[in-house]
């Protein structure tokens, strides 16, 4: 989730529509990624509703001269970034001149490697918030409606489709009320959340469902865009997200405080895919339609440490939460890992290995160290790394 701080005047041209029109998009890991023209240049992004801006490009692609400088704020801090004028910008057959919005430049290298597929940066809410706009998961598309589509006339029946009010916060966001032990959170729809949800510990400590003298377990780290932030896991009861009931979910909470009062945080990639959504921002409404029957996954089962990747090749054990399986078998930080199931891992991308050290809660992962110039073999159980809440 990131926050444009900057107020760009919407655009007129949605009244111009007179059918749809469509633009697909693929799915990475646990994101969308659309392909764009701006400024000339073919990108690729994660679209990211949870961003009140245009577009957040790696700063190593030429897009024009820099002109300006924007903030910008996440789930904890604010920052500050150079900004490129756009002067055109097309998505499918949706195609807009200038004057616009700014590109936000800023490094994004990493961008690919979280995704697991080519990625140059972020395309916000600003550039498609004036449309009708659907996003839908089961076919990969967006598609633009004119405004003759009112989604406020369809009648939900509140088991497959519904539909939600937008809530008066937030600068150019979606956000709408959960209700967790029964009480409100405030949180915004957010497809650059890679969580099912994500909150702040205090809000939790609001609606009841956390002593503020408790220390979590399996506590973490969490990326946002202001840096490192201490995080962990916990799993919710019965809950409902925007109107949808959810009997049980993981989500994850960032051990500070939010920055900005108006929000608790956002639902993220891990609930969203399961929807087909359409939001009209200047009717304030959203649709949902459950076209996967499906309101969760499967909980994942861990062993209990990270991995990092070394320039030489390594992969090197780190953060063994305490009170987890790993530590239960004797695996330690700073353990150079070999085997996973019986394969080397040096033939293993980074991805992969994280992807084979996760499986079904209860499933054993067969690990081999080495450390201190002895092979050590390890039988780890995963399981779920999630706190209970009170």
């Amino acid at each position: 989730m990131i926050a444009t701080l900057l107020s760009v005047a919407l655009l007129s041209s949605a009244s111009q529509l007179t059918a749809p029109v469509e633009a697909p998009f693929r799915l990475g890991d646990d994101a969308i990624i659309v392909d764009v023209m701006v400024n000339g240049r073919k990108i690729s992004c994660m679209f990211d509703t949870g961003f009140g801006g245009w577009l957040v490009v790696n700063d190593q692609i030429n897009l024009g001269k820099a002109t300006g400088t924007a903030r910008l704020r996440d789930f904890v801090g604010e920052f500050e970034v150079k900004t490129v004028p756009i002067q055109s910008f097309q998505i499918g057959g949706l195609s807009l001149s200038g004057p616009m919005g700014e590109i936000v430049q800023q490094p994004l290298a990493h961008m690919t490697f979280s995704y697991g597929t080519h990625t140059d940066g972020i395309m916000g809410l600003e550039p498609i918030m004036n449309y009708v706009t659907e996003i839908n998961f089961e076919k990969q598309k967006f598609i633009f409606h004119p405004r003759s589509v009112d989604i406020t006339k369809r009648t939900p029946d509140n088991k497959r489709t519904f539909l939600v009010k937008m809530l008066p916060r937030g600068i150019n966001a979606i956000e709408l009320t959960a209700t967790v032990n029964g009480k409100p959170l405030y949180l915004a729809l957010d497809t650059g959340n890679a969580f099912y949800a994500t909150t702040h510990k205090e809000s939790l400590e609001r609606v009841g469902l956390w002593d503020p003298n408790r220390k979590p377990d399996f506590l973490t780290t969490a990326w946002v865009a202001s840096g490192p932030v201490d995080s962990f896991y916990v799993r919710i009861p019965k809950c409902e997200i925007f109107g949808v009931p959810v009997e049980d979910s993981i989500w994850s909470v960032i051990d500070l405080p939010s920055s900005g009062a108006d929000s608790d945080g956002t639902v993220g990639f891990g609930f969203l895919k399961h929807f087909n959504i359409i939001f009209d921002y200047e009717r304030r409404y959203v649709w949902l339609e459950n076209w996967s029957g499906k309101v969760t996954d499967p909980h994942k089962g861990h062993v209990g440490f990270r991995v990092q990747h070394t320039e030489s090749g390594d992969y090197v054990v780190f953060g063994v939460f305490k009170g987890g399986p790993a530590e239960a078998a004797g695996i330690k930080d700073g353990d150079r890992l070999r085997v996973i199931d019986g394969k080397s891992v040096t033939t293993m991308t980074p991805e992969q290995v994280e992807a084979a050290l996760e499986g079904d809660v209860g499933s054993v992962c067969k690990v081999a160290v080495s450390r201190q110039g002895s092979l050590i073999r390890a039988e780890i159980q995963r399981k779920v790394l999630a706190n209970e809440v009170q």
